[in-house]
């Protein structure tokens, strides 16, 4: 009788994970819950939010099915955008459906603060480990003349009960304006001197909408780097699943200082992220000329289908957005996928 053979069980294989055409390995994902912001920002949305908000946002079921394809493809960190994801009533159920997925190591939240004290401690129940507060100038005055919304002050004190409270790690961005710019670096310095927080400084970047603006503000990053290494400051080294900025520290302050710089040479080389907006629709690049619409698998449940559907993109994403150029394809503002 010949000697049993011990056959193995077959299960089948994960996917492979999220790698571009150019070796890029896509570990990171901005998930836009809302285009609706209650805000007005002059380099965003200069008039205010036109028209009505969607009747047709991604539902918390439909979400789960992206995040569980996204996760399986070894996306290891979720960022929930905008608009405003806090107008949202179900914005908590979100967190915590993300938290809860198998492989999601890092759920992250960009709001503007409004009435942040209200939603804090849900949100930290929910799940979020990181927050980022959209914040252009520590002036109450120039506050409300960029956001249309004289809501600093409460802010800046929610921003301290966070810090007090919660273990929510704190991120503010403030985008470069070569009128506010001088004024913001010090206070940012101020402000991160005894604070575990990262005061980053964006780059103000072209859309369709803002093009007057921009050529009138657009401040360059590398004026805040030189001043900044100029008092001791060292830029530190990036993570796998990290976003684009480069932060620097200190030895004699808690907190960091951050600048991404999306027109410097080699800004896309290490793009881990990719998009995914409140209608069910994929972005290559923040600057792309089109989108991919994947809407159908969420709502059917298929999460095989649309993990193929998401490996069959990865060898047409492009190599670099065209900035420099003016071109900043379809993104007429950027409250349409949260930057």
């Amino acid at each position: 009788m010949p000697a049993s053979v011990y056959i193995p069980t077959l299960t089948p294989s994960e996917p492979t994970a999220l790698v571009d055409g150019f070796a890029r390995e896509l570990t990171y994902l901005r998930l836009s819950i809302t285009d609706f912001c209650n805000f007005r920002c002059d380099y965003c949305l200069p008039s205010g939010y036109q028209g009505k908000r969607s009747n047709d946002e991604l539902s918390v079921a439909e979400i789960d099915v992206l995040v569980q394809a996204f996760a399986r493809l070894g996306t290891k960190k979720v960022r929930i955008t905008g608009g405003e994801p806090s107008i949202r009533s179900d914005v908590r159920d979100i967190i915590e459906l993300i938290a809860a997925t198998e492989g999601v190591e890092t759920v992250a939240m960009t709001s503007n603060g409004y009435k942040l004290g209200k939603h804090l401690q849900g949100w930290q129940a929910a799940g979020l480990n990181q927050l980022n507060i959209s914040m252009d100038s520590f002036d109450a005055q120039t506050f409300a003349q960029i956001t249309g919304m004289n809501t600093l002050p409460a802010l800046l004190r929610d921003m301290d009960t966070l810090l007090e409270t919660t273990d929510i790690k704190l991120k503010i961005n403030s985008v470069l304006m070569s009128d506010t710019v001088a004024q913001n670096v010090t206070d940012a310095l101020d402000y991160v001197k005894t604070r575990p927080v990262s005061y980053r400084f964006i780059e103000f970047m072209q859309t369709s909408d803002n093009s007057d603006l921009f050529f009138a503000q657009h401040a360059q990053s590398k004026d805040v780097i030189n001043y900044l290494e100029q008092l001791g400051w060292q830029a530190m080294p990036r993570s796998i699943a990290a976003g684009p900025a480069v932060e620097y520290t200190h030895p004699d302050y808690a907190g960091r200082i951050g600048v991404i710089a999306p027109y410097a040479a080699h800004f896309c080389d290490n793009c881990n992220r990719l998009r995914v907006n409140c209608h069910g629709k994929v972005h290559l690049c923040l600057f792309d000329k089109g989108n991919f619409d994947i809407r159908d698998y969420l709502r059917k449940g298929d999460v095989t289908g649309l993990i193929a559907k998401l490996q069959g993109l990865m060898p047409i994403k492009p190599e670099h957005h065209h900035l420099h150029e003016h071109n900043s394809g379809m993104m007429d503002n950027l409250s349409v996928i949260g930057g």
